[in-house]
């Protein structure tokens, strides 16, 4: 176990500050593209981590929502800005079922 003096931890930069460095604050361009960057690898993660996990190839999964497998990969790198319905649609072929909360 670590053990950190309060006047350390105080000290020690913050994580939204080194995001403010480096992208802008939030509501700026940069930053919004950061974060929806940052969201589009999120769920392309948990899309490939759940094709993984039911053993499925990519090639398979293109088959299974009619896409080639370059498609699937390109998604999975976090290199595509996925539609909301091709999301819906890859998750669907994986079996899995998503719901609004609003809250």
């Amino acid at each position: 176990m670590i053990n950190i003096s309060d006047e350390k931890w105080k000290s020690l930069p913050k994580f939204n500050d080194k995001l403010n460095e480096r992208y802008g604050a939030p509501g700026t361009p940069s930053r919004d593209a950061f974060e929806a960057r940052a969201k589009a690898w999120y769920y392309a993660e948990l899309l490939k981590e759940e094709r993984k996990r039911q053993k499925l190839t990519q090639q398979q999964l293109a088959d299974k929502i009619g896409k080639k497998r370059e498609y699937i990969s390109t998604i999975e790198r976090g290199n595509s800005d996925m539609q909301m319905s091709t999301f819906l649609q890859i998750a669907s072929a994986l079996g899995l079922r998503f719901s609004l909360v609003v809250g």
